[in-house]
């Protein structure tokens, strides 16, 4: 044995995405990257904002010293100050400097996260479906992902969450925007969580941490708005990543803000310094850091999205498709017509069209369908979507 068993085990199961970002590859390579119909990877098919390129080029320029050396492990003070004002016009309550650290991306604020409030055993709440790494960033850090069901919209299931939160519970993790489903909670139902972590931490006397997780914040469509997790609960992290809403996921940017209500901010504050520093992330890259400070409140031309996903929608839904349509991110999840998820996608294979089965994201009996991609992708697919269904009905 070469390599740690755990990970051995973990490469046994890779990830249903990779896989089928595999297999397109393949299939690209017999029948031509215009005869395939790949919708499996979230990478979006937008460039960046014209602003990102001027600023980008105005830095790369700027030849003063010290500029691309080690900063402060949060950040640079003036980038997390940007970011604070921001926050705290975009969620109405006072941020500053110190209630951020800068990342590298949401993932690494995950797993920063992880490291600065787990112990071993402990329990992370998360509603399924859910994004497959969860359970990869949680385990990093010696604690155990507990996946708990979600409401048939896929809004949030209270009860569920309640019934499952045991003296072993240390956060409840959300996506909102959602991936898989593209859902987002309402401030409705975030309200009422909020009311339940309050009381079963009181119960336990321990805190339950709400994190939200949300690199899809600003894709959004049809005029909804993505509620404040700290208006609803005040033990709450937020982590999200400029990847989608820039169109920048190869610069690996994000930032955590813990809640300025939270009575534990400076220590979980400090917790999140020291460990993307032992981590070995160290700090968030310096060139894009310095980018985004200037870009807070840019997003690329999400009208684009809101398009690919009524084409698809509307098209979908003429074969016969059942789904929710998402009111955010650039993912549509879809009831399979046949109860084994993997089979139907392996038949949609045969139409050289690549999705994602359910299975992987534990949301069995659907599949997810990636639409960050061109326009011409999603009208050139959708007959072998009609066919694909037709040889179950």
């Amino acid at each position: 044995m070469t390599i740690a068993k755990h990970i051995e085990t973990i490469m046994s199961r890779s990830s249903w995405i990779r896989k089928m970002f595999d297999e397109g590859a393949r299939l690209k390579a017999l029948h031509g990257p215009e005869n395939v119909f790949d919708f499996s990877l979230g990478n979006p098919n937008l460039e960046p904002p014209a602003e990102f390129q001027t600023v980008m080029k105005e830095l790369l320029l700027d030849e003063r010293p010290g500029l691309h050396g080690y900063m402060p492990n949060p950040g640079y003070p003036e980038v997390r100050k940007a970011v604070a004002d921001y926050l705290t016009e975009e969620q109405g309550m006072a941020f500053s400097p110190n209630d951020i650290v800068m990342t590298c991306g949401a993932a690494g604020g995950l797993n920063i996260i992880f490291k600065s409030i787990l112990d071993p055993g402990d329990e992370v709440l998360t509603p399924m479906p859910n994004f497959v790494e969860y359970g990869f960033y949680v385990g990093n850090h010696g604690g155990v992902l507990k996946t708990v069901p979600s409401l048939p919209d896929f809004q949030l299931d209270i009860d569920a969450i309640a019934a499952a939160i045991s003296p072993k519970t240390k956060a409840v993790l959300i996506n909102s925007p959602n991936n898989p489903t593209g859902q987002v909670y309402t401030r409705e139902i975030l309200m009422r969580l909020g009311d339940i972590l309050t009381a079963k931490s009181r119960d336990l006397g321990r805190t339950i941490f709400l994190i939200s997780d949300e690199p899809y914040r600003k894709i959004v469509y049809d005029g909804i708005t993505v509620p404040s997790i700290y208006d609803c609960y005040p033990e709450s992290i937020m982590t999200t990543s400029y990847s989608k809403d820039i169109s920048i996921p190869g610069e690996r940017i994000g930032f955590v803000a813990v809640s300025p209500g939270s009575k534990h901010k400076k220590e979980l504050s400090s917790a999140l310094a020291l460990t993307n520093r032992i981590l070995g992330f160290v700090n968030a890259p310096a060139l894009i850091q310095r980018v985004v400070a200037r870009l807070q409140g840019v997003k690329a031309d999400i009208s684009a999205y809101a398009r690919k996903r009524n084409l698809l929608c509307d098209g979908l839904a003429a074969s016969g498709y059942e789904f929710t349509r998402p009111p955010g991110t650039f993912y549509l999840f879809v009831k399979s017509p046949i109860p084994d998820d993997v089979a139907f996608v392996k038949a949609l294979q045969e139409e050289l069209i690549l999705v994602v089965p359910g299975s992987g994201f534990n949301g069995p009996g659907y599949f997810r369908i990636a639409y960050c991609v061109s326009d011409d992708a999603i009208r050139n697919a959708l007959p072998g979507f009609d066919r694909a269904i037709k040889k179950f009905k």
